[in-house]
């Protein structure tokens, strides 16, 4: 496959969408005055939102950064003096319900560790504002529902930052899995890890919602459901377990392994790891396999199949950009949000087996 421009990028996903594919859209009902771009409010001000969401936000066609809520009174200048944030638009997570009254913020971007995203959603929606929520979407099915359920009470959106599912390759293999232009899927592995060497890191947290398969793992389960066009419906079997336990205690796991069973017979291999690094699905079809490495990077990724390369390239933080500005559109244009709360939920459904099966060595079904 050729190269693309952002533009012609752009206009293939507006033509092509994965969520279309895979997720039951929620339809947004609460409208905003009409705006040129939307304000965007980022919560928590960590590695993601200052070395990728930021920068990514000054390339954006369809919203900007408009605030900021942090908890480092340190950082508020900082950012005000890089970006132009009015004083008005900076909260800290005691002042963060005043931002129901601020007409700048639109949208209320969660980045913060899983265990708080349910809180700030929610508190989010109560302010009336649309929001967007780092992956993954909560610590349990019964958060995700709650946030799903807040978000349709207060009539507003809800986005999960699956950047993936916006990106162009991700989106050809998908394509090609649809359209069974290589026949039927029958198997599928995936793996998704780096070396993490932190150690104090929420990450390594329990109560903050640490361990691998919450953060990494979502990568591999997804590159399953999107690369099956399929659902799973069991785990057959699971493996949890770390090397570190002086740093990753209280159960937590820097590696996982699983076995997925789909419809259809189809088996679905998965590993995840902060312990080692790796990134690649392969997908086996009736008439060849589909080869992405790395398929879920923040840039570089690509593949082969028997019909060609899949190669759109792009550089960081473009699919940030990309996946805000399809959300802002879908916001403006009041169409339904490309990869709204659902796709978290089934995720964290998934995560629950996953981790019932390691602990009893049982197939779990999903």
């Amino acid at each position: 496959m050729k190269s693309i421009s952002r533009r012609d990028t752009i206009k293939s996903l507006t033509l092509f969408s994965g969520a279309s594919l895979f997720s039951p859209l929620t339809l947004m009902e609460n409208s905003i005055p009409k705006k040129e771009k939307l304000g965007v409010a980022l919560v928590g001000l960590g590695y993601y939102s200052t070395d990728l969401l930021a920068h990514a936000l000054q390339q954006t066609e369809h919203c900007y950064l408009a605030g900021i809520v942090t908890g480092t009174p340190a950082k508020e200048g900082i950012w005000k003096a890089k970006y132009q944030i009015p004083e008005s638009n900076v909260y800290n997570y005691k002042s963060f319900d005043d931002i129901k009254d601020n007409p700048d913020i639109d949208v209320i971007y969660i980045v913060l560790p899983p265990s708080m995203h349910m809180e700030y959603v929610v508190r989010a929606a109560k302010a009336g504002k649309q929001v967007w929520c780092e992956k993954p979407m909560a610590m349990t099915v019964k958060e995700c529902q709650t946030m799903i359920d807040a978000c349709k009470a207060a009539g507003v959106s809800l986005s999960i930052g699956y950047r993936c599912q916006h990106e162009p390759n991700t989106l050809a293999f998908q394509k090609i899995i649809k359209e069974k232009s290589l026949g039927a899927v029958k198997s599928l592995d995936c793996a998704a890890g780096y070396r993490d060497n932190r150690t104090d890191h929420w990450k390594q947290k329990a109560e903050m919602g640490g361990g691998v398969i919450y953060d990494m793992g979502v990568y591999p389960i997804q590159g399953l459901r999107l690369g099956s066009g399929m659902e799973p419906i069991a785990v057959r079997s699971a493996k949890a377990w770390t090397d570190r336990p002086e740093i990753y205690k209280d159960g937590l796991a820097d590696n996982v392994e699983a076995v997925l069973e789909f419809p259809e017979g189809v088996i679905g291999t998965m590993k995840t790891s902060f312990a080692e690094g790796f990134n690649f699905l392969d997908i086996a079809c009736e008439s060849g396999v589909i080869e992405m490495a790395p398929f879920s990077s923040y840039a570089g990724n690509k593949g082969t199949s028997p019909l060609g390369e899949i190669n759109f390239p792009y550089d960081v933080p473009w699919q940030q950009a990309n996946q805000m500005d399809q959300d802002a559109l879908a916001i403006m244009t009041k169409k339904p949000m490309p990869v709204p709360g659902e796709e978290g939920l089934r995720d964290i459904r998934i995560v629950e087996a996953i981790l019932e099966s390691a602990k009893t060595g049982n197939r779990v079904i999903i």
